[in-house]
């Protein structure tokens, strides 16, 4: 598979391959909402592409995504931005997509103000835990057996990193 990908900010046009992909690597190991069934919602029904940095790989087309938002509404938490979701294609992996996206990312949280970067990943998610920890993001709490996903209770882990400097 070629390497040679390009991160860039989504459009309007990226809608359908958006979802398309958002619903291909689906999986309990990440999501916390039932798998996605017809009449599916607009991929931007909740965020625009704005808030969207994608993966563009020659010949396959978008590879993965990366959500940018904000935790919470409150002028006192501007300076802090929250990935929303982070999706690679199986197919796609091992060759750098995710760490550019988390790269692409922490530099539009910085053009936007932000000093401060968040998430949320499931507790049994390792390969993303490791990966967000290499990038810089260290465990800031954990709420225990926060969500009940297919019979189990799993924690969500919250990690962060500083954009300052």
């Amino acid at each position: 598979m070629p390497s040679q990908f390009t991160i860039r900010a989504a459009s309007d046009a990226d809608e359908g391959p958006l979802g398309v992909l958002d619903r291909r690597t689906w999986s309990p190991l990440h999501a916390v909402t039932p798998r996605p069934e017809p009449p599916y919602p607009s991929f931007f029904a909740t965020t625009g592409p704005e808030d969207h940095l994608v993966a563009d790989l020659p010949g396959r087309g978008l590879v993965g995504y990366v959500r940018l938002g904000r935790p919470t509404e409150l002028e006192s938490n501007a300076h802090v931005r929250q990935i929303h979701g982070l999706v690679v294609d199986e197919r796609a992996r091992g060759i750098g997509v995710a760490r550019a996206l988390l790269e692409g990312v922490c530099a539009l949280a910085r053009e936007r103000g932000a000093r401060r970067l968040t998430l949320r990943v499931l507790g049994p998610n390792v390969p993303a835990r490791a990966l967000y920890e290499s990038a810089g993001f260290r465990v800031e709490g954990v709420l225990p057996e926060e969500f009940l996903l297919d019979g189990a209770y799993v924690d969500d882990v919250l990690m962060g990193r500083s954009l300052a400097g």
